[in-house]
């Protein structure tokens, strides 16, 4: 594998950090939140760099891109922003790896430049409607108030656990905090710790609240922009979300019957595999 290369990137007025790793064709890597960063989908999507060049960055507002208070992060700033990387980096038309919030983000962008798009991979894609936001919601309450994940948040309050070791309760106060992502809440163990910026995900979720995005993706899915969906069948985002982007994209889903929200750890292998067969690929 190629080194790893970290800069930081100029554009719309913002500073995002960006991080490059493999060689061959593009993919640009576009993680959830919103207002996380890149960092959480390592080292799992770092397998995908065989034979590919991923493009990751910290999008605005959320990790290594901060912004001033008073700088504007919806969704179209995001869209905007992926834009101009594109272009700064010459690869329209763009193959675009999104996940969670990422998911949508590519979808968004799709649907106003789809001109600048080659192919969309879309893992555990983010809702589209209202509807399936307040299930997701109601599933994932539903979950964290399991007694198993209640009594383990419990066990770690009263361990002492936060004097003794601050790390490692952090580590744990994580975990459990994301437990109800997973079919099995102990592999959140295996999860990259992440922070999300609370400003710029209520702005991003405000915003997209604000538009009927099925009417946005209309032209979209005239197109026929190849397309894979991979979604976990216990994922507490509804899996009718993603049979509808399937639907609307004509695109290959493919439901891991194995995983929750996050297919990269809880089934990584034939995460791997799918991706690799439909990502362009160095021959």
């Amino acid at each position: 594998m190629t080194p790893v290369i970290e800069a930081a990137v100029a554009v719309n007025g913002v500073q995002l950090h960006v991080r490059t790793v493999g060689d061959g064709p593009d993919v640009v890597v576009l993680h959830g939140g919103p207002g996380a960063h890149h960092d959480y989908l390592l080292p799992h999507f770092d397998a995908l760099a065989t034979g590919r060049r991923l493009r990751y960055y910290d999008q605005r507002g959320g990790g290594r891109s901060p912004v001033a208070r008073d700088v504007p992060v919806g969704w179209r700033e995001h869209v905007d922003d992926l834009d101009a990387l594109i272009g700064v980096w010459g690869i329209a038309p763009a193959t675009l790896l999104g996940y969670s919030w990422g998911g949508l983000l590519a979808l968004l962008y799709a649907a106003t430049h789809p001109e600048r798009v080659g192919r969309l991979a879309l893992v555990s894609p983010a809702p589209l409607s209202a509807e399936h936001r307040a299930e997701f919601e109601r599933r994932f309450a539903e979950r964290m108030a399991h007694p198993h994940v209640a009594g383990e948040r419990e066990a770690l309050r009263a361990s002492g656990l936060r004097e003794q070791d601050p790390s490692a309760y952090r580590r744990r106060a994580f975990e459990l905090s994301v437990a109800g992502y997973f079919r099995d809440p102990r592999r959140a163990r295996d999860l990259t710790p992440f922070r999300v910026a609370g400003r710029t995900q209520q702005a991003v979720w405000e915003s997209v609240s604000q538009a009927d995005l099925r009417n946005e993706l209309t032209e979209l899915c005239e197109l026929s922009i190849p397309s894979l969906v991979i979604h976990g069948r216990h994922d507490p985002i509804p899996l009718d979300t993603a049979e509808e982007m399937a639907g609307c994209l004509g695109a290959t889903l493919e439901v891991f019957e194995d995983s929750g929200h996050v297919p990269y750890v809880e089934d990584f292998e034939e995460f791997v595999q799918v991706l690799d067969g439909f990502l362009p690929k160095r021959s």
